[in-house]
């Protein structure tokens, strides 16, 4: 019988004999394989030149890098020394990413590009060692080549107690100062133990790794637990390069953010349009939506033997002919977009989690899927609703609390260990719906309360709307600030309420702010984790709120 691993390294030199490729990416103008091998000889060079450097147990090293094997090498190196890994987020400001370097006391960090020193050293802000994997000629940064020459070792994890830190996550908020959440070995092994009961993952499956590693979900989901079933991973060149990428790769899984599908459902639905086939998709749609909900009739299922072959394969076929199953978490999936990825055949498990829980809490089961909720909790894991509708979680996998603040550790974790996920939750059936954020409450100027959530879901299922966020905080009715191609207020106002039918009848909206203009990370108005940032829409459109509410002061 295999001890169950002390170190996440362990879970690497597992398959260290296997001579399965287990890693996929693009380098040097072609897809090349690593087997777990040649992954613990990269990241024993690692092993002695960080040692070389001074390195010791306990010691942080952070991370700004891109996808791909080197991450994987690194983050078993620094692991495997009983060091701690600091990832950080590749398309955030450089103001934070040397907040957080600086903040989590990292001896290291190491950069994809000279280009990212630059913009870093010029914040001006205390910074630790450098280390560049690509350094340009003309570059004077410190190179990752330099740092590892003359340095070889062989693969190494030292004995340490499960309950030592692993890494520090700096969570991205919608406001503030990140918070640098602590996770240990014994935290992030418990939740891929979980994940791992599930059978959800298996050997036989290929995972396309999209969202960063940074992120949690793609760290548990996408990196880890491939890893401990001996799943193969391939690194998607990038974005720009996934739809090529999904149809060329073998790939059958992958970790998903709503953000993602929901640019395939709007590419989906704007084909179909213009095909004319968009009746019959949506025709198919409802019945394969009853049919997952278990509520399918005869005649429903007769739609699907039909319509599946006739529409829903060919789509599924163009977008990624081997791809079997869709995780979504980060964020909430609209239930119109749930239903186009289930009339096309191919199941999307919606799931639930936070860093804080490294990361994940709650996923639908591939034989008992309900798309519009999050799913039952995982094994192992505790959840029960406080008297407010607050979520709250107990289990092995909630985080030892946040770096160098107690303060707000001892306001998340209470006395008998219940993590309070500031989310609020129903819970039908064993299986939980999360409702919206207990701070982002809506408060209208006649008193009537609800979670916005909801309802920008629903006007998302217009493929109109590309982005949406509803204001109305002690105001008289509500506003919609959104991200449309669509330019004329008045229309999309009529759009949005028809999305809004079946909420009360003070859930409606009265005026629209609407902007070609994406929200991005690098406008500040999203989160790396594309979560919008609610305060910085309404600081960015406080001009355009401010005339709307002024104007129409004595309408109720």
């Amino acid at each position: 019988m295999i001890s169950a691993p002390t170190s996440i390294a362990h879970l690497l030199t597992r398959k260290l004999a296997d001579p399965k490729a287990l890693y996929r990416a693009f380098e040097d103008s072609a897809w090349k394989d690593y087997t777990a091998a040649e992954i613990g000889h990269r990241a024993g060079r690692w092993q002695a030149a960080f040692c070389a450097a001074g390195i010791v147990e306990s010691d942080r090293i952070a991370m700004c890098m891109r996808n791909g094997p080197s991450w994987v090498a690194i983050d078993m190196a620094v692991l495997g020394l009983g060091a701690a890994v600091v990832p950080l987020y590749v398309d955030d400001n450089p103001e934070n990413i040397a907040y957080c370097a600086d903040h989590s006391g990292a001896k290291i960090l190491i950069l994809d590009s000279g280009r990212q020193a630059k913009f870093l050293i010029a914040t001006g802000k205390p910074l630790p060692r450098i280390i560049v994997m690509r350094v340009l000629p003309d570059e004077p940064y410190e190179s990752a080549e330099k740092f590892l020459s003359a340095h070889e070792g062989d693969f190494n994890v030292r004995p340490i107690p499960a309950a030592q830190l692993a890494t520090i996550c700096y969570t991205s908020g919608t406001s503030g100062k990140p918070k640098g959440v602590m996770l240990s070995h014994a935290n992030i092994l418990a939740d891929v133990a979980s994940c791992e009961k599930l059978g959800i993952a298996t050997a036989q499956m290929t995972f396309l790794s999209l969202l960063p590693l940074s992120h949690m979900f793609e760290r548990t989901g996408g990196y880890y637990l491939p890893l401990a079933v001996g799943a193969k991973v391939i690194y998607t060149r990038g974005v720009p390069q996934l739809a090529e990428d999904l149809k060329q790769q073998p790939v059958t899984t992958m970790f998903v953010a709503p953000r993602v599908l929901e640019r395939l459902h709007a590419r989906i639905v704007q084909s179909l349009k213009e095909q004319g086939k968009l009746p019959l998709f949506n025709t198919l749609c409802d019945a394969a939506w009853r049919a997952q909900r278990g509520e399918g009739t005869l005649l429903d299922w007769l739609k699907l033997k039909i319509l599946q072959p006739l529409v829903g394969k060919k789509i599924r076929m163009k977008i990624a002919p081997t791809l079997a199953l869709l995780i979504s978490g980060g964020a909430a999936l609209s239930s119109a977009v749930a239903r186009t990825f289930v009339g096309i055949g191919l199941p999307v498990l919606q799931g639930y989690g936070m860093t804080e829980a490294a990361p994940v809490l709650t996923v639908n089961r591939p034989e008992a899927n309900d798309p519009e909720s999050v799913g039952p909790a995982i094994p192992d894991v505790t959840l029960r609703i406080a008297e407010d509708g607050e979520l709250l979680a107990r289990g092995a996998n909630v985080m030892i609390g946040y770096w160098n603040n107690p303060e707000a550790t001892a306001k998340v974790i209470d006395a008998q260990g219940w993590l309070h996920t500031g989310d609020l939750a129903e819970v039908r059936d064993a299986r939980y719906s999360i409702k919206g954020r207990k701070k982002d409450i809506l408060v209208l100027s006649n008193g009537e309360k609800f979670s916005p959530q909801d309802a920008e879901l629903a006007i998302l299922g217009d493929p109109v709307f590309e982005q949406v966020m509803l204001i109305g905080e002690g105001k008289p009715f509500l506003t919609l600030a959104c991200v449309s191609q669509s330019t004329e207020p008045k229309a999309l106002a009529k759009l949005a309420n028809a999305q809004l039918m079946s909420f009360p009848k003070w859930v409606k909206v009265r005026q629209v702010i609407v902007t070609q203009t994406a929200w991005t990370v690098d406008n500040g108005l999203l989160t790396p984790t594309l979560k919008v940032k609610r305060a910085e829409v309404l600081k960015h459109y406080a001009e355009e709120i401010n005339a709307i509410y002024a104007e129409q002061s004595g309408d109720a």
